[in-house]
């Protein structure tokens, strides 16, 4: 099920509709299997409902640890440093995503090294600091291509370099 409409051009933040959202998260509410874990956090973190999805995040990495797979920890990892990365803790969430991103890529698995990069590039983005964030899309679309990726994840990665390079174009500008 994706309940991705699109991307907000200005914060690159995931578009839903929120009816959905809460329609989907009372249907996985008792489920505790590791992906349904996964996506109450998502579901929890587009629809700002921080406090609890960082709570659920943090549970998921646990659970992930013990019980799943090193791919299922980074990608519990990766969705963690998300929610602090809307919590507005830049740092702490670039921190994580750059770590698993670099475990990601020495272990070869490009698509969550593209995914952690991605996301390292959103954090950035939303930090203001244009110049990694285009650079860590730029790995992402790298990694994505090696990996295999369907042409709209490749538009997606392509997308978001184009606006990184906007803002540093029109940040650059202020400053002169």
């Amino acid at each position: 099920m994706n309940l991705i409409q699109g991307y907000d051009p200005d914060t690159l933040r995931e578009l839903v509709d929120p009816r959905e959202c809460l329609t989907r998260l009372a249907e996985i509410e008792n489920q505790r299997s590791l992906p349904v874990l996964l996506e109450r956090v998502w579901l929890l973190k587009v629809l700002d409902r921080l406090d609890e999805a960082l709570e659920l995040a943090d549970e998921t990495v646990r659970q992930a640890r013990m019980a799943g797979t090193r791919k299922d920890l980074l990608r519990a990892r990766v969705l963690h440093a998300t929610v602090l990365q809307n919590r507005g803790a830049h740092a702490a969430a670039a921190q994580e995503l750059a770590t698993c991103a670099n475990e990601a890529e020495g272990q070869g698995w490009a698509g969550i090294a593209a995914f952690a990069h991605q996301h390292h590039g959103k954090n950035a983005y939303e930090a203001r600091d244009f110049e990694q964030a285009r650079e860590s899309f730029k790995r992402s679309l790298f990694l994505r291509r090696a990996a295999g990726a369907d042409d709209s994840d490749l538009e997606k990665a392509l997308r978001a370099i184009e606006a990184a390079e906007r803002r540093s174009v029109a940040t650059a500008d202020m400053l002169v």
